[in-house]
């Protein structure tokens, strides 16, 4: 019998992912040693990245990678927090392979100092699209430690100073370690019959931006239980056959987002009805509908694996006026 539903999409590749791309060795066995930045910082093929606010800084359209005499003493000895990246695998223009990577979280005393204009900085969000596989790595890796050291300064167990260790990748006091978590949320292209995509608005963003439905895994639910719930909590819709697409990591302070494809349910009836909390309108679109409609409504952005999903669905890129592919 012929199947009654449209084609599926398929796995995303990591290439559509900005925040998913890597060119590095996080030379996880170096991060042991106890004299790590005190050896990094001695040795001149050291590269520091600097953050300041979570954002990096630049040179051009790359990560500035300076070495340590490049960068004002107080960039690495008054840091907030320094963390080893890891090794660069492959050859660039401004560090060879092997070149040891370490993130510094800098004050705005030293940001001052560093600070070339407007350009000088780059916030990841914006800049992703643009940054070759390795700076989008690193920088996707570094944005998400810093958000992790600012939210876990103090023990959640005794409200002790938690002391950095490990490279930073790690926060001690009296009781044990803590270590970075990263929060699972699931994002889904839902589809129906007609071969439409439900996309909804969420009440934090502008009026009329329009993304993919998505929300966190919760304690104890499998991924696909949880496209199930989410979908029909913020839409009122019943989807089947949950189909994993990619991930990518969402460092906004720290998530792991898990695409996934999901069909209307034509077992069970489905109201669309916003849950009025999240989500405040909900529109089904055709290719040709999202097409007519893009001068009146904003799209998840480009570094988004929302973006990449729906221009997976749609043929190609979605841009003003042009045609699917």
């Amino acid at each position: 019998m012929e199947d009654r539903f449209p084609p599926r999409l398929t796995a995303l590749a990591t290439t559509q992912l900005p925040l998913s791309r890597n060119e590095l060795d996080r030379d996880y066995l170096a991060r042991g040693r106890d004299d790590l930045f005190e050896v990094l910082m001695a040795q001149s093929e050291t590269r520091v990245l600097t953050l300041w606010k979570r954002t990096a800084l630049m040179a051009g359209d790359s990560l500035a990678l300076l070495s340590v005499r490049d960068l004002p003493a107080a960039a690495t000895s008054s840091a907030e927090v320094l963390v080893y990246l890891g090794r660069t695998i492959t050859d660039s223009d401004d560090v060879p392979g092997g070149t040891p990577i370490v993130a510094a979280v800098v004050s705005d005393a030293v940001a001052d100092l560093l600070d070339d204009g407007p350009e000088s900085w780059g916030d990841l969000r914006r800049i992703a699209g643009r940054l070759s596989d390795r700076d989008a790595g690193l920088l996707t890796q570094a944005v998400a430690m810093a958000n992790w050291h600012d939210s876990h300064r103090f023990s959640p167990q005794t409200g002790e100073p938690l002391v950095v260790t490990q490279g930073g990748w790690t926060r001690v006091d009296s009781r044990g370690e803590v270590f970075p978590r990263t929060d699972p949320a699931v994002i889904v292209a839902v589809i129906d019959d007609d071969d439409r995509i439900l996309l909804g608005t969420n009440s934090q963003w502008e009026a009329n931006r329009y993304s993919l439905l998505a929300g966190f895994v919760e304690a104890g639910e499998s991924l696909e239980a949880a496209v199930a719930r989410e979908v029909f909590e913020e839409s009122g819709v019943r989807v089947v056959d949950p189909v994993y697409l990619g991930s990518q990591p969402w460092p906004f302070p720290a998530s792991l987002m898990l695409g996934f494809t999901a069909r209307v349910d034509p077992g069970r009836e489905s109201t669309l009805a916003p849950d009025g909390d999240e989500i405040l309108a909900l529109r089904w679109f055709s290719r040709d509908e999202l097409r007519a409609a893009l001068g009146e409504i904003t799209l998840p952005g480009h570094s988004s694996i929302a973006r990449a999903i729906l221009e997976q669905w749609y043929g190609g890129p979605i841009e003003p006026g042009g045609d699917a592919a």
